[in-house]
């Protein structure tokens, strides 16, 4: 007998039903030589410090650093869990074959992987690799089954996040609620979480500590066109402004220079986790929480492929199955009818095997979505990533942008100008889409493609007239606070500030914690009380901002020097870094950590 294991008891039911298993029993599904079981998510988690050793019971400064000679794992201890693993694990002791049907990624394989260790399976194991849990995939997948063996090393990365998480959570947070914490007040530190609550602290110290400074805008305006001043430094103070105005008040305004420059704008990424995400912070106000729960849902509903990745390109041999994707999703026929037929663009910044690593970007399946039971909010994301497909095989959208410079009395000033000239993969935004639900906007823009347009009038070198000068006063304005989705998109780059998708996609390897567990961390900040939203912005609570005010060690609430981690931690999945040597540099941070707190003075309490 063949034992199938999957992660929920829903993808069960989908694997069991391909497999021809149809005998339903507690805990299981049987037939056909297979016998279907599932998780519920962690069933294991690595053992308590005091199951290691008795003097770790209790929480003391002399004990600390607490490394165990070798990590163990054990069941979490609850009744429903308790009862599922007995059923695993007799039917793991008497079966021919496993195939660890879990989430293709890090986690999905540390859950599989710690259950069978704890069952004592010695029989031999495949592993079932898909992207998407409609029928036709889980069919293939089970055609080419792997050998455990290939996801060693994905194994070894995840084992070796879990060990960092409890070195550096169990012993810095003793560490610091034992010197610092006040009333029994716990002071929680993270590997990711400590680094991510910094960048908010700090974001907002810049704020409060900002000073805004005075400046003056001169513009002119022509043919009721407003053409602003050039130059390299603003006007700092008004008198100077003034004076300007006065010089070209009665002097003629020249046109100087007419530029016109028609470009391109490609179509938008399609989705990672992060960028849906922050997508749907911005129009929906949605969580990270919320976003992943809910495309989860829609990959659990078959309508779109495995959710927890990080890349935004697909590979080669996705493209065959593009024409069969957008036949299926019928609520955009409207969109989608003009492919049919014709051969589709196959564009790099689409399809590209060397990014593309586990799991492609998240697309349709092509089930038919009003087949689904969605609701509104699924509706929504669905909505997001159809329109993101759709659009990867529309035409760019062409565009003129033309730039006026005019003089008066040796002041220069420019205004520009843009005009749509074919939308190309613009169309698809440029209404809101029929299927969704009543009364709904828009989802995927703020404005229409008309909004962009900024027509300006037929300009010719050399013409002159009157024009009437004006001096705007303005202020210089501090950071904006975090929001999920900008906080998401600097938990991505290490903090650092960046809009070029070419560049974030270098700074990804980089980044704090992974796509499937950010937000997860932000949910922690709220759960300790170390952050509180006020609307969409993030703020800092006074024991947050306490906190990292408290800790002088960079290693822990550094986000670059966390990415370092977070990059070793990558290059262990992919054979290119050592898993022991990861482990030991680990030990030696948490002693290097535990000696310098302790050294610390005074007797400061949060």
């Amino acid at each position: 007998m063949i034992v199938c294991i999957a992660e929920k008891p829903s993808v069960a039911r989908d694997i069991a039903e391909v497999l021809g298993a149809r005998s339903r029993h507690d805990g299981f599904i049987e037939g056909n030589g297979y016998q279907v079981t599932w998780t519920f998510g962690h069933l294991c988690t690595l053992k308590e410090p005091h199951e290691y050793s008795p003097l770790w019971k209790t929480w003391s400064l002399a004990q600390l650093p607490m490394v165990p000679p070798r990590f163990g794992i054990k069941l979490i201890e609850d009744d429903g869990i308790k009862k599922q693993f007995a059923i695993i694990e007799k039917l793991m002791q008497h079966a021919d074959g496993i195939i660890n049907c879990g989430d293709a990624g890090q986690e999905g394989e540390l859950i599989q992987r710690w259950v069978m260790q704890k069952a004592g399976a010695r029989c031999p194991v495949k592993r079932l690799w898909i992207s998407s849990l409609t029928e036709e995939s889980i069919r293939d997948g089970f055609q080419s089954l792997k050998d455990q063996q290939e996801f060693q090393s994905l194994y070894e990365a995840g084992l070796c996040r879990a060990i960092g998480d409890w070195l550096l959570g169990m012993n810095a947070t003793r560490l610091y609620t034992l010197k610092y914490g006040k009333d029994k007040q716990i002071l929680s530190i993270g590997r990711v979480q400590t680094p991510t609550l910094a960048l908010i602290v700090n974001r907002q110290r810049e704020i409060e500590q900002f000073q805004p400074k005075q400046y003056w805008v001169l513009a002119t305006t022509y043919r009721n066109v407003v053409f602003t001043a050039m130059g390299d430094k603003a006007i700092e103070d008004e008198a100077t402004g003034r004076e300007l105005m006065r010089r070209i008040a009665d002097v003629p305004f020249t046109v100087t220079e007419v530029t016109k420059k028609n470009s391109l704008e490609a179509p938008p990424r399609l989705f990672d986790l992060t960028s849906l995400q922050v997508e749907c912070n911005k129009k929906f106000g949605y969580s990270a929480d919320e976003t992943l729960r809910l495309i989860q849902s829609l990959y659990e509903k078959k309508i779109t492929t495995y959710p927890r990745v990080d890349t935004t390109f697909l590979s080669d041999d996705i493209y065959p199955k593009c024409p069969q994707i957008l036949l299926g999703i019928r609520p955009y026929l409207k969109w989608t009818a003009i492919l049919q037929g014709k051969t589709l663009r196959k564009s790099k910044k689409v399809f590209d095997n060397t990014k593309v690593t586990d799991h492609h970007a998240i697309i349709p399946t092509g089930q038919d979505p009003s087949m689904a039971a969605l609701t509104d909010m699924e509706k929504r994301v669905f909505d997001m990533v159809a329109r993101r497909f759709i659009a990867a095989f529309y035409p760019d959208c062409k565009f003129a942008t033309t730039t006026v410079v005019g003089e008066a009395d040796k002041i220069k000033f420019k205004v520009t100008g843009k005009q749509i000239l074919e939308p190309g993969w613009k169309v698809i935004y440029a209404k809101p889409q029929t299927n969704l639900p009543e009364g709904m906007t828009d989802p995927d823009t703020d404005k229409n493609v008309e909004d962009e347009e900024r027509t300006l009038p037929a300009f010719q070198q050399g013409e002159r007239g009157p024009h009437t000068p004006t001096l705007t006063e303005k202020w210089t304005q501090p950071p904006k606070p975090y929001t999920e989705a900008t906080l998401l998109r600097a938990m991505e780059t290490a903090g650092k500030l960046v809009d070029d998708d070419e560049l974030r996609d270098a700074l990804k390897e980089n980044g704090i914690g992974r796509p499937s567990t950010r937000a997860a961390i932000i949910e922690t900040l709220f759960k300790r009380h170390y952050i509180r939203k006020e609307r969409k912005n993030l703020i800092a609570t006074p024991t947050g901002v306490e906190l990292i005010g408290l800790i002088h060690e960079e290693l822990l609430k550094s986000a670059e020097l966390t990415g370092r981690w977070e990059k070793k931690l990558r290059q262990i999945e992919h054979h290119s870094y050592d898993a022991t040597t990861f482990i030991g540099e680990l030990k030696q941070m948490v002693d290097e950590v535990v000696t310098g707190v302790m050294r610390e003075t005074g007797n400061r309490k949060i």
